[in-house]
């Protein structure tokens, strides 16, 4: 899979971002406030408008039509799980819930190989389980929002077994690890 963003503009944001990244690469998006990051992501998933430039996806640029089949690619590891949205309690919702989202319906997961896949994340807590489940979806493009610095191993391992790996990270152990760096 190839991520192209040529010249993409956020509303609010001071400049345009352009990179390719490509499967089997480590990305760290970096600089900047953490929202403006977690802003980038989540335009690479088609919820947040670009006000300039051009998005796509092994060239299919991203637009509100084809945003819904292009997230089918995509995995999301949320900062914190209330961050998704996707939930209107104001309690946040179990790991497991997440298997209830419509998009992840298909996918069967037991709690034996999520316990297994969060020890192999490196990390502790939440992050590690909403990590592992991201990754445990086996989609080929998983987008990380500061995901936590024991985690760059881990992440490399997946984009060393072809997904392409985007983090919003200003962690410098996770810019050391990644293949590219991209600079807000």
């Amino acid at each position: 899979m190839t991520l192209e963003l040529n010249e993409v503009l956020l509303e609010g944001a001071s400049r345009t971002v352009s990179m390719i990244a490509e499967s089997r690469q480590l990305v760290c998006l970096t600089g900047g406030r953490a929202e403006e990051r977690t802003r980038l992501l989540r335009a690479v998933m088609g919820f947040v408008p670009l006000t300039g430039g051009v998005l796509s996806i092994d060239g299919t640029p991203l637009n509100a039509k084809s945003a819904p089949t292009l997230r089918r690619c995509m995995a999301y590891a949320p900062h914190r799980l209330d961050d998704v949205g996707h939930f209107p309690t104001y309690e946040a919702p179990s790991v497991q819930s997440v298997f209830t989202l419509k998009a992840n319906q298909q996918v069967s997961i037991s709690n034996g190989i999520l316990s297994e896949e969060v020890k192999r994340t490196g990390c502790t807590g939440k992050p590690a389980q909403l990590l592992a489940v991201a990754a445990l979806l086996q989609r080929p493009i998983l987008l990380c929002d500061e995901p936590p610095a024991e985690s760059a191993p881990y992440l490399q391992s997946l984009a060393r077994q072809g997904l392409l790996v985007l983090t919003a990270s200003a962690s410098q152990t996770l810019r050391a690890a990644a293949d590219v760096v991209v600079e807000l």
